[in-house]
């Protein structure tokens, strides 16, 4: 046992040392001028602080009049045949080098390499024996036309650096062609966190993630190494792609990008009313159970290629099945061109709740373009396909079939929302998970209260996304947002941790300075930020001082205290005293964070009052604020109410008059 620790501690160093190396040390590394300090008062990371010197970005929000990012170009096609659970493929990707940097290596993300025993998302036995496969298999690999032997590193699982057999000079291109084949994974069985990709049923299969590609090389972090954890889910360079997905006759195939070629693999009426819902505000049934069933969608030439291309998007994902029901409609985003986006559903006849998705679809793509954030929908379509778990993608969502309609909305509106956040915006989630995740969140619970009322959404809310974290008094719990997610894992107890920071715990923030700036103001602010980084990759230091540069106020107080500090919310009624004018109550901030509060006043006449404070009125001092009532009633109870913004003790939350 003593070999086999020592064995297992001197590979992690090694990984570590090349790790390093990769991303911030002598092979492939920005060059770090002397940092300089920020005057704000914003913590900064040491490689952050070196993108500022270098100018590749700005402490207004702006991307650095230096900013660049590396690109590619990948052609793809793959085979499937269900039942058999082989997937192979061939891609030829061009990479481009738009850095000031000369590049030795490269490094190549192979994630389906998670299947395999002993990675690192918690290792052999952790989960069910279906799960585990071989892994991904490089059959064949050339580097500019010529043909290299591909060697597993051990201790490389879903990443590996790869080093080029002449140096990449900035402003230059490299070609890499790859021949692979991976064995689908079983979804049945799985808990839901883990179905993210493989066998639905025997003829229904769900492919993300299968392709090997480049890594992201960035301004201020060097090479992505992050392994592949599950947790941690997406950082990835825009591209353009070209896929085409082979499957035997009768198959349907839903994935991102355009499909370029309809009329090569649908039959005339389908494909009539495939074009048809381009144009339609109502749900068009362009495939029934019945109809697959019978032959009668798709063309019979042995073995379909389905075409779709898709530019500048950082990833791809595909759904395929011989018996799915096809939904589609379309709706208008931006009304100055306008332009439509397609939504499409595809799911067993047998889920109740998806022969309304199309329709789900279409509200929230619509809510989402004209509401919040305001912003036209930036893709041609949006699918959500019936697979196994809640899962978003670009132009795609795999979504679990629920028995609540209420809830198969939210978990929709959640995925689709995450369009904007992490793929229109080049998040690192895998760093920075409430960059996305809390975002999606946000925009799910503004969208629930829209469609059931904001009494019902703040029950779902605070049940789904606060009240864990609320009372939770670990310190896991009181983690800073701003924690890498790379620090924390996405299972057992640390996993606790990661989940509060990017999803409720990251919304209430962002709805905070919402309810701060107001509606319009924030608004104005959010787009801005989307404006200045779309198709590109913002930390989250470029999202803070965006706020503060087109709010026009330094929000630092308000970051500082919901981004970066242990605190949490529990507020209390210390003294209410009669003044000349009403009374005057204060409240003591034992939490520590910046929460907005509402006061409900009861007054001996039976009468009521609502008042409503920002969390500015913590601005001057955190520790304790006064509110004072001008009211000449004489009071007889006082009730402090959070409501989403839960407070985690609410024994001292309420004032009775003597």
């Amino acid at each position: 046992m003593k070999k086999k620790r020592l064995y297992v501690l001197l590979a992690w160093v090694f990984s570590a040392c090349v790790s390093t190396q990769l991303a911030c040390g002598q092979n492939d590394k920005p060059s770090h001028p002397s940092p300089i300090e920020h005057p704000a008062g914003l913590y900064e990371p040491r490689n952050l602080k070196s993108a500022y010197a270098k100018g590749t970005r700005s402490r207004d929000g702006n991307p650095g009049p230096n900013y660049w990012q590396n690109r590619g170009r990948y052609r793809i096609t793959i085979l499937a045949k269900p039942p058999n659970r082989t997937i192979s493929g061939s891609e030829q990707i061009v990479y481009f080098n738009e850095s000031p940097d000369t590049l030795k290596n490269l490094v190549i993300k192979l994630f389906m390499n998670t299947h395999r025993t002993g990675a690192p998302m918690g290792g052999e036995g952790f989960l069910p024996r279906t799960y585990y496969t071989s892994g991904e298999h490089i059959d064949s690999f050339t580097i500019n036309g010529q043909s290299r032997p591909w060697r597993n590193i051990p201790h490389f699982i879903t990443w590996q650096p790869l080093k080029l057999s002449s140096p990449l000079a900035p402003h230059d291109s490299v070609k890499l062609t790859f021949r692979w084949h991976y064995k689908l994974a079983v979804l049945k069985g799985l808990p839901d966190w883990a179905r993210l990709e493989g066998v639905v049923d025997s003829t229904t299969f769900y492919l993300a993630y299968f392709y090997p590609r480049v890594a992201v090389f960035d301004d201020y972090e060097g090479w992505d190494t992050m392994p592949y954890t599950i947790a941690q889910n997406f950082y990835s360079d825009f591209n353009d792609y070209d896929v085409t997905v082979r499957v035997p006759a009768g198959y349907v195939v839903w994935g991102t990008g355009n499909l370029k070629n309809p009329e090569e693999v649908l039959k005339a009426g389908p494909l009539a009313r495939y074009r048809s819902s381009f144009t339609s505000g109502s749900t068009i049934h362009i495939a029934a159970l019945a109809q697959m069933q019978s032959g009668s969608i798709t063309k019979s030439n042995g073995m379909n290629a389905w075409h779709f291309m898709a530019k500048n998007i950082p990833d791809v994902a595909f759904g395929l099945s011989n018996h799915y029901d096809w939904d589609a409609s379309s709706v208008m985003v931006d009304k100055s061109s306008g332009r439509r986006a397609s939504v499409q559903s595809a799911y067993n006849d047998q889920a109740k709740d998806f022969h309304h998705m199309a329709g789900i679809d279409r509200r929230a793509v619509d809510w989402l373009s004209h509401h919040l954030p305001g912003v036209p929908f930036p893709y041609t379509k949006m699918t959500v396909f019936q697979g196994g778990a809640g899962m978003e993608y670009p132009m795609m969502a795999n979504d679990i079939s629920l028995p609540n309609i209420i809830l198969s909305r939210s978990q929709a509106e959640h995925e689709i929302s995450h369009t904007y956040m992490p793929f229109y915006m080049g998040i690192n989630e895998t760093r920075y998970g409430f960059m996305d995740e809390g975002w999606a969140v946000t925009f799910e619970y503004l969208m629930g209260v829209n469609d059931v009322g904001k009494a019902m959404e703040n029950r779902i809310f605070k049940s789904f996304r606060v009240n864990h974290w609320a009372h939770d008094t670990s310190p896991l719990a009181d983690l800073p947002i701003i924690t890498p997610g790379d620090a924390l894992t996405g299972t057992g107890l640390s996993g606790i941790g990661l989940h509060f920071n990017e999803y409720g715990k990251a919304a209430l923030g962002y709805l905070a300075v919402r309810d701060l700036l107001g509606d319009s103001l924030f608004r104005k602010c959010l787009q801005a930020y989307i404006a200045r980084w779309h198709g590109k990759h913002p930390s989250p230091w470029d999202f803070f001082y965006t706020f503060n540069d087109v709010s026009g106020q330094n929000l630092n107080w308000f970051w500082n205290d919901w981004f970066f500090s242990r605190n949490y919310i529990d507020l209390a009624i210390d003294k209410v005293s009669k003044t000349k004018t009403g009374y005057s109550v204060r409240l003591i901030n034992i939490g520590g964070m910046d929460a907005p509060v509402n006061l409900v006043l009861h007054f001996r006449d039976g009468s009521h009052q609502a008042i409503h404070e920002t969390p500015a009125i913590w601005k001057v001092d955190q520790n304790d604020a006064t509110i004072n009532i001008k009211k000449h009633k004489s009071l007889k109870s006082i009730d402090l109410d959070g409501g989403i913004w839960v407070d985690a003790n609410p024994s001292n939350n309420h004032w009775k008059s003597d």
